[in-house]
């Protein structure tokens, strides 16, 4: 039987907000801490971690984030494991996310001036040394509008987590839509949900483009 769309079927959608966030943070942090070795062993001196991260980014940056949720969450099956689905889908971005911050990371690195390497060497600072008090301090501030651009794909990648049944926001209008069939209005609330969710964030990543930019200039 169809159901009315109520003020019951509207809370439902809000409320399924909360794990599009969870998601989006977990894989957020997730990311980010693996991305970051990403872009250090991108940069690093020896010519094989720079190609085993090279080959890590060229895997997930060349196949569909979709078929890669597929595989986490299916993949453990073969082995005789169960995944629940919030674990398959914060592992599946989390892999992902680290490979584009990771690419994202290494660029900013390598966007330091040469001098600042070359001074660092002459003296006699340690590769990690080097990073940590000089390199990195400067990358930071030049990432931090792309990283955050790159939130907000993020948020609206975690989409595609309804597909392995995790109940995000997608999901959530899914569950309505089947239940009144009114899809113009369950899919455009959750549309407007992503873009109020999203906007504040693309305006938040070009006010800190315009103010790093204006700084490094």
């Amino acid at each position: 039987m169809i159901r009315q769309f109520t003020s019951a079927e509207f809370v439902f959608l809000l409320s399924a907000v909360r794990w599009t966030l969870l998601l989006s943070a977990i894989a957020f942090v997730g990311g980010s801490a693996l991305g970051l070795l990403v872009a250090l062993a991108r940069t690093a001196p020896w010519q094989w971690l720079r190609a085993t991260a090279g080959a890590y980014i060229l895997v997930f940056q060349g196949t569909p984030l979709l078929m890669q949720l597929f595989l986490v969450f299916f993949g453990a099956t073969l082995v005789g494991a169960s995944v629940d689905p919030l674990a398959a889908a914060a592992l599946g971005l989390t892999l992902n996310a680290a490979a584009f911050l990771g690419e994202i990371w290494r660029g900013c690195i390598q966007a330091i001036p040469k001098g600042q390497w070359e001074a660092s060497t002459a003296l006699g600072l340690h590769y990690v040394t080097r990073m940590r008090e000089i390199i990195l301090p400067q990358a930071a501030k030049i990432a931090v509008a792309p990283t955050v651009g790159f939130l907000v794909m993020l948020v609206k990648s975690t989409s595609l987590a309804s597909i392995i049944g995790f109940v995000e926001l997608t999901r959530a209008g899914q569950i309505v839509n089947n239940a009144t069939f009114r899809p113009f209005l369950v899919f455009g609330i959750v549309a407007a949900i992503y873009f109020a969710l999203c906007w504040p964030l693309s305006l938040y990543a070009r006010h800190l483009e315009k103010r790093f930019g204006t700084v490094s200039r």
